[in-house]
C-alpha cells in the first residue's frame, strides 16, 4: 500500500512530467523523447579550434550513448556558408556567436547558446623578446612580422580586427598600419596549406617562418607549446584583452540524437572536457523566446519544488 507520503511524492512526480511534456522546448534545445531502435549517426560541425576538445567529447558521447558521431572541424564562417548553401550537419558548434546566430535568424536552426569562452593571446617565436608591456610596439614595428588568422572566414581573424581597434584608440592611425602588414595565414580559402599532421603556429613560427609573432586563440597556444616549448604566449594587456564567446545549436531537420550531443557538450562532463584543453565557462546566458518564457519558468519551478519536498522526505536524522 501507498502511504500519504508516497502517495504525494507520486502526485508531486506526475504534475511534474505533465508540466514539461506541455513545453516545447523546455530549455536551448527541443528534447525529442521518440524512442529508437538503433542509435543515429550524428554530424558536428565545429570550430577548428575546438578539434581536440570536441573530438573529445564526441568519443566519450559515443562511449556512453552507442551514437556514432561524425565530426568535421574548419573556419566557423567557411562552415556556416556551407549550411547556408545546403549542408546538413545536426550540431554546428562556432567560435562566435554571430555565425550560428545568422542560421538562427535565418530559421535554420535552433536559438544559439554560448557553450564555451576563449581569449585571445599573442604567441611569439623563439629568440623574440615580447612582453605585454611592449606588445604594442612589437605589433607595430615594420620588422615584425604579424600572422593572423582570416577575418569573415574564421572568428579568431575577427578578433585580431578587434585588437588592431583597441590599439587604435591608443594610437591613432594604427589600425590601418596593422590591418595591412598581417599576413593572413589560416582560416580562408587563400590561406598556405599546412602539411597534414603539422601544428599550424609552430609551422609558421618555426619550421617556415613566415611570422615572427601571431595572434591566437589561447587554447590554439596551449596545442602549439604542446609541440613546441620553446615557443612564448603573451597575455594581452587589459586594454587590448579580447574574450571570445563560442555559440552551440542545433540545425532544423537535425535527428532527435543531435539535441542529445548538444545537451552533452552543455553537460558538466562536457564542459570537464572543454576545460581541459583550456577553455573558460560560458559568460552569456541562453536566450528564451518569449513566448516560451512562462511555461519554461513553471516547469523550473515545479522542478525546483519537488527537488525539496524529495530532499525534504528523505532526510534522516543520524544517530
Amino acid at each position: 500500500m501507498f502511504s500519504s507520503n508516497n502517495i504525494g511524492k507520486y502526485l508531486l512526480v506526475t504534475s511534474v512530467l505533465t508540466c514539461i511534456s506541455s513545453v516545447a522546448p523546455t530549455g536551448a534545445f527541443a528534447v525529442t523523447f521518440a524512442s529508437q531502435s538503433e542509435p543515429q549517426t550524428i554530424t558536428l560541425y565545429g570550430a577548428g579550434s575546438l578539434r581536440g576538445a570536441l573530438s573529445d567529447v564526441a568519443n566519450s558521447f559515443s562511449q556512453e550513448y552507442k551514437n556514432p558521431v561524425i565530426t568535421e572541424f574548419g573556419p566557423s564562417g567557411t562552415l556556416r556558408e556551407r549550411i547556408e548553401n545546403g549542408e546538413k550537419p545536426d550540431v554546428f558548434a562556432s567560435a562566435d556567436i554571430g555565425n550560428p546566430q545568422k542560421l538562427y535568424e535565418q530559421g535554420l536552426s535552433s536559438p544559439v547558446v554560448n557553450f564555451t569562452s576563449n581569449r585571445m593571446t599573442v604567441v611569439v617565436r623563439p629568440g623574440l623578446s615580447v612582453t605585454s608591456e611592449n606588445i604594442v610596439d612589437t605589433l607595430l614595428d615594420p620588422n615584425t612580422k604579424l600572422g593572423t588568422s582570416t577575418p569573415i572566414s574564421d572568428p579568431s581573424g575577427d578578433y585580431a580586427q578587434e585588437i588592431f581597434q583597441k590599439i587604435d584608440k591608443l594610437k591613432p592611425g594604427s589600425f590601418q598600419t596593422l590591418d595591412a602588414k598581417a599576413l593572413r595565414l589560416v582560416g580562408g580559402p587563400s590561406s598556405p596549406p599546412v602539411p597534414n599532421g603539422k601544428n599550424s603556429l609552430v609551422y609558421f613560427l618555426e619550421e617556415t617562418q613566415q611570422a615572427d609573432v601571431f595572434l591566437s586563440y589561447y587554447t590554439s597556444a596551449l596545442a602549439a607549446l604542446e609541440v613546441s616549448p620553446n615557443l612564448q604566449v603573451i597575455e594581452l594587456p587589459d586594454n587590448l584583452a579580447i574574450k571570445a564567446d563560442y555559440g552551440l545549436t542545433v540545425l532544423k531537420g537535425a535527428n532527435p540524437d543531435g539535441t542529445k550531443l548538444a545537451e552533452y557538450i552543455l553537460s558538466p562532463t562536457g564542459q570537464k572536457i572543454l576545460a581541459k584543453y583550456g577553455f573558460s565557462a560560458p559568460s552569456r546566458s541562453t536566450k528564451v523566446p518569449e513566448h516560451q518564457s512562462i511555461s519554461i519558468f513553471l516547469a523550473a519551478s515545479v522542478a525546483l519544488l519537488l527537488k525539496k519536498k524529495l530532499k525534504s522526505s528523505t532526510s534522516v536524522v543520524k544517530p
